[in-house]
């Protein structure tokens, strides 16, 4: 068993008057998670999963005594998979509002119904966390700081979900599963999707654009659409924990790339699965993107398990000068040049280091990536 950094930040806030969200991607350990929150429960405890034809009628529109009859004496209530379940944000107010004594904890595959029908509900009574496939941190625990390390080439190409690293020898075959059903499921689901095909399309060929400079009319063109629907299909696969975007760093300096926006998948292994490439690193032509796509996504999540709240930019100039990953945080820049060579040189833009003179400057190779990362 891999622990989850998230375990530990969940149980500091239990009993502290807030319905606890865990939102993330289908297979990414969710249910895992809340069974080792429920493994040392120290008060009577109730799992309730959504999966349940039962329990989803029970819980989609209750009174409060349905609901006082439905809890039990349970002071912990995890609930699994809410998404599914009609009205869900309204049950969890009463719940926190009137039954003031139980601690929700609650799980959804997708935040492209769970965050819109639970956000207003739900205003100042929830703590919301996300989680995401593993961590080279905690790979690193789990294993070691070498084993993980040697282990890098393999992240690069088959990615960190947790059935794929426990899985090793049958990752092609998990990995083609997870990227032509469950992470779809949701987006075809939950929202009017005319062209599925489309969809599968449009992440072909951001797949294969991962780490450069997207334009939506450009993708428009080469899909025969219009930019609003690139647009919305790409919120849509935002929501879905599928990529994510970051936009262009600029503070009105000459020349600098104010409207321009890169995409990253959360994972490598469902990229790679999209283009189906399982090519070993060596041989491989989008090392770079690869290896950008790898350090910011780990860099992601160690912002969001650390509670760090970063704006993410990358920078660039109509010179194509540029730095592959900027952080802003409490008026603090820094930037971070991702090269897989460690022995390759480095050197910083003198237009960003002469505008942005207090910036820290961070060189990031294979040698050096996991302190950077919390390891």
């Amino acid at each position: 068993m891999v622990n989850r950094v998230l375990e530990k930040l969940i149980r500091q806030k239990l009993y502290k008057g807030k319905a606890i969200i865990i939102l993330g991607p289908r297979q990414v350990g969710k249910t895992t998670l809340l069974e080792m929150i429920g493994s040392q429960a120290e008060k009577p405890l109730l799992v309730l999963n959504c999966d349940d034809t039962d329990i989803r009628k029970s819980l989609s529109e209750p009174t409060v005594n349905q609901l006082v009859r439905i809890l039990g004496n349970n002071k912990l209530v995890l609930i699994d998979e809410a998404q599914r379940v009609k009205n869900i944000g309204l049950t969890l107010k009463l719940i926190t509002d009137r039954i003031k004594e139980v601690q929700l904890v609650v799980t959804g595959s997708s935040s492209l119904e769970l965050a819109n029908i639970i956000n207003e509900p739900l205003t100042g009574r929830k703590l919301e966390y996300q989680l995401f496939p593993f961590s080279v941190k905690e790979l690193c625990d789990h294993s070691s700081f070498i084993e993980e390390r040697r282990n890098l080439e393999t992240r690069l190409v088959y990615g960190s979900y947790p059935d794929v690293v426990m899985n090793p020898g049958n990752e092609q075959e998990i990995l083609k599963n997870l990227a032509s059903s469950y992470l779809f499921k949701d987006t075809f689901v939950y929202q009017d999707i005319r062209k599925p095909e489309f969809l599968e399309q449009l992440l072909e060929a951001l797949a294969l654009q991962m780490a450069g400079e997207v334009s939506f009319n450009e993708l428009a063109q080469l899909l025969n659409t219009d930019a609003h629907t690139v647009q919305r299909y790409i919120g849509l696969l935002e929501k879905a924990f599928i990529i994510f975007r970051i936009r262009s760093f600029s503070r009105n300096v000459r020349n600098e790339l104010k409207r321009s926006r890169k995409i990253y998948f959360y994972d490598n292994g469902i990229r790679n699965a999209l283009i189906r490439n399982y090519s070993p690193l060596s041989t491989r032509t989008d090392q770079g993107p690869l290896w950008e796509n790898y350090f910011i996504s780990e860099r992601m999540k160690y912002l969001h398990y650390n509670k760090i709240y970063a704006n993410r930019f990358f920078w660039r100039t109509t010179q194509q000068q540029e730095i592959d990953y900027i952080e802003e945080y409490n008026g603090r820049i820094t930037g971070f040049e991702v090269k897989w060579n460690p022995s390759k040189k480095v050197r910083f833009p003198f237009t960003f280091t002469s505008n942005y003179p207090d910036a820290v400057c961070h060189a990031v190779h294979r040698d050096n990536y996991q302190e950077h990362l919390g390891v």
